[in-house]
């Protein structure tokens, strides 16, 4: 039974009817790591454990008709900069490898309570942040698996786990889950909780969740929403919507635009024909697609991306920085130095210029049209001694934009290719339902990664 089951709404359907336990769950997927961990690298470590005996709790739970939700018995993994109590968060640090936490971070105690199953943390790239990671790319190991949340998207991809937590500043969800081949889903800024997340640029990391599909992102989201009515730049952060029970409540035509610009001149040639082929379908399909207006001030969004992160990244670790100066591979070295020699006045009108846009964008969707596509990366996975660009996802996480990548198609030399929606803020039950009807219409070719 669970070698037919690859998502986490497949194996809640399973559960309830009896058809399946989470102990034979967590087995099938130790059994998964057993087989692809070797190549992959995708585990900092693993509590077979602890796994095994939440397993046996739960399933115990079930017998007794005790059923607490989808998530009641689903392994999970966590990206290693998120706080799980009595296990090391070392952020990729080798120094911090014994740093072990006293509490959850908040995300992780709403999910340990929804029933999830931890099963260990997974591969961050050194603090978050763009030096590349031991893990590979489980469809190609000389090719990575992107950054930062490397560990979690192989994982997924090869079946290690039925979904893991990770995070995003730049493009650390949406690439890595393209670069896999999984779904990937970054909510707006604000709608989960960082607490107790190490933080890389705070004013821009989004913590969110890799998965199979957009009806598992849907349920970990249900999961973790923060509910307190925060005011974040501005935006009321609202109630958390029925993410899962609406998620096939899509409008028979639906709308979505389509930004351009940067976004579809950067495609390489195998990345627009699949891209033109999805939107192709969608019309058919009966999806109206209007173009997108990029604001003029899209022109600067890099490198003011680059400025917050690398100013931010520097106010977090440059005591640290200093003193453990070996702790910091070149890449988060090369950034926390640029934010340390950054100029105020020119921080000061980079955030200025953030919510200018942040303004200016919400105009560039039509009325009426909430949801865009674009690309979610140029091409398919470089070779692994990058984590790749992530220049079609920063200006989400620069505007704190909620975002969901899917899978859409095979590349010639087996690598998957895949979309990118964008939403506005606080709209995830829309971008989730959207994502939803895409998959059903793209009807992507779910395959198994060769193991050892």
């Amino acid at each position: 039974m669970t070698e037919q089951i690859r998502t986490i709404t497949e194996a809640a359907r399973a559960m309830q009817a009896g058809r399946l336990t989470p102990v034979e769950l967590v087995e099938h997927c130790l059994q998964q790591i057993d087989r692809h961990e070797p190549q992959v690298r995708a585990w900092v470590m693993v509590d077979r454990a602890g796994a095994r005996a939440e397993a046996v709790r739960l399933t115990e739970e079930l017998q007794r008709g005790q059923y607490r939700g989808p998530l009641h018995g689903i392994p999970l993994g966590v990206k290693d900069i998120f706080d799980v109590f009595d296990w090391p968060t070392a952020a990729g640090s080798k120094l911090w490898a014994d740093s072990i936490a006293r509490h959850d971070c908040d995300v992780v105690a709403h999910l340990r309570q929804a029933g999830a199953i931890f099963l260990g943390k997974t591969v961050t790239t050194a603090y978050a942040s763009f030096d590349p990671p031991v893990t590979r790319n489980p469809w190609n190991h000389a090719r990575t698996p992107g950054g930062s949340s490397s560990g979690s998207a192989a994982a997924v991809a090869a079946g290690m786990c039925l979904g893991a937590l990770a995070s995003q500043t730049g493009g650390s969800i949406a690439r890595p889950a393209a670069y896999c081949g999984v779904c990937g889903l970054k909510p707006t800024y604000g709608r989960l909780s960082l607490h107790g997340i190490v933080p890389l640029a705070e004013s821009m990391d989004h913590p969110g969740f890799m998965a199979n599909s957009a009806s598992d992102l849907a349920i970990l989201l249900q999961a973790t929403a923060d509910v307190d009515g925060r005011v974040i730049d501005g935006w009321e952060v609202p109630g958390p919507d029925e993410y899962v029970t609406d998620i096939d409540a899509l409008p028979d035509m639906p709308e979505a635009g389509i930004f351009r610009g940067m976004f579809t001149l950067a495609m390489e040639p195998e990345m627009r024909a699949a891209f033109d082929d999805a939107c192709d379908r969608f019309y058919s399909a009966g999806m109206q697609l209007v173009d997108f207006p990029l604001p003029a001030a899209f022109a600067d969004i890099t490198a003011r991306h680059q400025l917050v992160m690398a100013v931010e990244a520097a106010e977090f670790h440059e005591t640290r920085f200093r003193r453990h100066p070996e702790d910091y591979p070149p890449k988060i070295t090369s950034l926390i130095q640029e934010g340390l020699k950054a100029s105020a006045p020119e921080y000061a009108r980079t955030k200025e210029h953030q919510q200018a846009l942040k303004a200016e964008i919400l105009d560039a969707f039509v009325e009426g049209v909430a949801v865009a596509l674009t690309p979610t990366t140029a091409g398919t996975a470089p070779d692994a001694a990058t984590t790749g660009l992530p220049v079609m996802n920063s200006p989400w996480s620069y505007l704190g934009l909620p975002t969901v990548n899917i899978p859409m198609a095979w590349s010639s030399d087996g690598l998957p290719l895949s979309l990118q929606l964008v939403a506005k803020p606080f709209e995830e039950a829309l971008l989730l339902q959207m994502a939803n009807w895409c998959e059903t219409v793209l009807q992507f070719e779910r395959r198994t990664p060769a193991g050892k």
